[in-house]
């Protein structure tokens, strides 16, 4: 839980500073778009500064993209000159130097919120809340709420509870005792025909589209592991949407997905594993080719296609170095999904 030292370091940041920048991952899910947010509403409850939310990529699931709507579209795009306007920086649900977010290698950032493994760029700030044990970064912010007695208005603990169950997969995924009690906390609070509107969101056409192709497309490996390249993404969180799909099949431990969103091979991974991690995974496979995170049960990966390189090549060459390094060898049954 957040202690009164913690809330003393966020009165030393902010003390004498006007604006704040919060800076998400890239293409933000729930649970980074409901932290954001509720770090949003803190500081102005709690410390009276005003902050502003600015993220880079798309928000393309139809989930979230309700999600952003029903919270009156908090987030803007970023832009460069946020920097300099800001006089505080706060990084949440990423860190520094995870390569999936705005904040350039050589600015410092003040504030750090996240659940994934620590990086070692996030010793430099002045305040670092970094807990990989944990399921969910809106968990830490509804602890910050909680321990400075503000109760989260109806919207934002929707938000808040959304992004625990999406990124627990309903308290069944990395869910810890911390989880629970926000989750249970916030149940109590939630607009609940709101989050149903948002869960059961409509896809366009072009979604079912990307299912057949992907179905077609998917290869199964050794009967536990499913490994498709997509090709073309309509938005740039299409591979985890469709690797969260393929985690449903009966027997699956492994999916990897991967696909071509503008210049970018982007992967994600997801496991059932006990034994391995899919960060471990995806870090691995990629190397230094690119940028890759993650924990446990879900990562993810970037790789930049402007050398011109070709991203089918690229893809089977992952493809191969993924079986190398679970099967211990590339000659593996395989067999089409469908």
């Amino acid at each position: 839980m957040m202690s009164a030292t913690y809330l003393n370091s966020f009165e030393d940041i902010l003390a004498g500073k006007t604006s704040v920048l919060i800076l998400p991952h890239n293409d933000p899910d729930p649970d980074a778009i409901a932290s954001a947010v509720g770090l949003r509403y803190l500081l102005k409850q709690k410390f009276n500064i005003e902050s502003k939310i600015a993220f880079r990529g798309h928000i393309g699931r139809a989930e979230n993209k309700a999600l952003a709507r029903y919270l009156d579209k908090p987030l803007r795009h970023f832009h460069h000159n946020d920097l300099q306007s800001a006089s505080v920086i706060a990084l949440v649900d990423t860190q520094p130097g995870a390569g999936n977010n705005p904040l350039p290698t050589k600015r410092t950032a003040d504030i750090v919120i996240d659940h994934h493994i620590a990086r070692t760029g996030s010793q430099t700030a002045h305040f670092v809340d970094v807990r990989p044990k944990l399921g969910a970064s809106s968990t830490i912010l509804t602890e910050y709420l909680l321990e400075a007695e503000i109760d989260p208005p109806t919207q934002l603990a929707t938000a808040l509870f959304y992004g625990i169950k999406t990124d627990t997969m309903g308290l069944s995924r990395r869910a810890s005792p911390s989880d629970v009690d926000a989750y249970f906390y916030l149940q109590s609070r939630i607009d609940v025909n709101a989050l149903v509107q948002i869960e059961q969101a409509q896809v366009p056409l072009a979604y079912f589209r990307s299912i057949d192709k992907a179905m077609h497309a998917g290869r199964v490996y050794d009967n536990d592991t499913v490994i498709a390249y997509l090709g073309k993404l309509s938005y740039p969180d299409l591979s985890a949407e469709i690797a969260d799909f393929f985690m449903r099949l009966k027997g699956i431990k492994w999916v990897l997905c991967k696909g071509v969103y503008g210049n970018e091979l982007i992967l994600s991974v997801r496991s059932r594993s006990k034994k391995v991690g899919a960060g471990w995974l995806v870090q691995d496979i990629i190397k230094d080719r690119g940028t890759a995170g993650g924990h446990g049960t879900m990562a993810a990966g970037h790789i930049d296609l402007t050398s011109g390189e070709d991203p089918e090549q690229l893809a089977a060459d992952l493809e191969k170095a993924t079986l190398l390094h679970l099967k211990g060898t590339q000659d593996v049954a395989c067999k089409p999904l469908i």
